[in-house]
């Protein structure tokens, strides 16, 4: 008698371990080993942010010889600190700030940081720790701007529709510390960035907005981000940004001389794992791209009729089959009406939203989409999941799968279903993932 394959027995399931395996790859002890730099003559300083940065810490702590000095400070996202390995002396202090809008957290834990980079000397060893989500973390308001201030400007980034690169253009020329300011404090000091990529193109001076390596993107080009995007600014910052007083340090400044990045994990390595994982249980697996972006919606369209094509034998990908893809797409949030209630919900969530729709119930096919760090946008659930049967069950429950995209609310429409994917903090963060499984 034969055995059906688990991912016909189990399709959602299914989905959900190659999530699983391609948040395991991006694991930061897994991959740390062979990066580090070697011991100095003079101490070791540890700075860093992101969502990884409190594993990041935890993996460095347990790799770096037990013998040598190690000290420092990192800050990661509320509740973002895993669990401290039993017997692991802890070295490196690890504190917790908001994300994705900065609070009065990280705004201490930035000025700490600049504070321990004073006194270094040529002999002296800076490893910098840097995973996505660090630009929010890491905040330390330009001359001119508050505290408040930053927070409405992230508050109007995350709302544009502006992608990942626009939005730290103008964070980095907003900043103290961000756009190769950290290493600029460190200097004379070697500095060493061990990041994690959560951008498309895996460019570090992208990721957590890059304190430490050089910036190339300038005041002009910030300039025209905020306009395009009708982002509001004191007119003193203004004038700043038009003077080129808040332009950042250059791949040309000697302070950058002898610095070095070693990329940890990237998108593309998880989606590999991801489909190794799909082969071995039989399925043929196609990578589209992990530098996939534009409007979440509007993505899930295109992948739905990729799968409605290949579920009916059409195109260039053959069922059994995953569609796998990663990259950093966005939501622009549409304008309520005074009565409705404010909508919830990510990335993610509102991929799965357009998928579904733009599916109209195609039989053989499954979706899931999730943020790799285990949190979509700012609720409790990593992504969500898309069954052939979706808006069937909608249906029966009154609700309208486009007045819940009209008012970006993806998260309640999935929760009504079931269907929220719900992983908690992962430790990690290599970006969106989705996964189309089409039998």
């Amino acid at each position: 008698m034969s055995v059906s394959p688990l991912y016909s027995q189990d399709p959602a399931g299914f989905l959900r371990q190659l999530f699983d395996a391609a948040v395991a790859r991006a694991q930061p002890l897994l991959n740390m080993p062979h990066c580090l730099p070697t011991v100095p003559r003079g101490r070791t300083l540890v700075l860093g942010a992101g969502k990884a940065a409190g594993a990041m810490a935890h993996a460095l702590e347990a790799l770096w010889p037990a013998d040598a000095e190690l000290s420092g400070l990192v800050v990661t996202r509320y509740h973002h600190t895993p669990p401290r390995p039993q017997g692991l002396a802890q070295r490196i202090e690890v504190v917790e700030a908001a994300h994705p809008v900065p609070d009065e957290a990280g705004l201490k834990a930035s000025e700490r940081m600049l504070a321990l980079c004073q006194g270094l000397t040529q002999n002296d060893l800076v490893i910098c720790l840097v995973s996505g989500g660090g630009s929010a973390l890491l905040t330390l308001p330009a001359q001119g701007l508050t505290l408040a201030d930053k927070q409405q400007i992230n508050r109007a980034l995350l709302e544009s529709g502006a992608n990942i690169v626009e939005m730290n253009t103008v964070r980095k020329h907003l900043s103290r510390i961000k756009g190769g300011r950290l290493a600029a404090a460190c200097h004379p000091a070697q500095v060493v960035t061990l990041t994690i990529s959560d951008v498309p193109g895996d460019d570090p001076a992208v990721i957590a907005s890059g304190p430490s390596v050089p910036d190339s993107t300038t005041c002009d080009q910030a300039i025209a981000i905020l306009q395009r995007y009708r982002i509001a600014l004191p007119d003193a910052v203004w004038a700043a940004l038009r003077a080129g007083d808040l332009e950042t340090p250059k791949p040309s400044d000697p302070v950058f001389q002898g610095h070095s990045v070693q990329m940890l994990a990237t998108p593309q390595q998880s989606l590999k794992a991801a489909a190794e994982l799909a082969r071995l249980a039989g399925l043929n697996a196609y990578v589209l791209s992990d530098e996939i972006e534009g409007e979440s919606r509007e993505v899930g369209k295109v992948h739905a009729a990729l799968a409605r094509a290949a579920a009916k034998g059409e195109g260039p990908f053959q069922k059994p089959c995953v569609i796998l893809s990663g990259g950093e797409t966005t939501v622009t949030v549409r304008a309520q009406a005074p009565d409705t209630p404010r909508g919830k919900g990510g990335r993610a969530g509102e991929f799965c939203l357009g998928l579904a729709v733009a599916l109209q119930g195609q039989a053989g096919v499954w979706g899931l989409a999730a943020d790799t760090d285990g949190i979509d946008g700012v609720e409790d659930n990593a992504g969500a999941l898309v069954i052939p049967d979706t808006l069937t069950r909608a249906d029966a429950l009154g609700l309208r799968p486009s007045a819940y995209l009209d008012r970006n609310d993806s998260y309640r429409f999935f929760e009504a279903l079931g269907d929220l994917v719900v992983s908690g903090p992962t430790h990690t963060n290599v970006n969106d993932f989705r996964a189309l499984l089409v039998l």
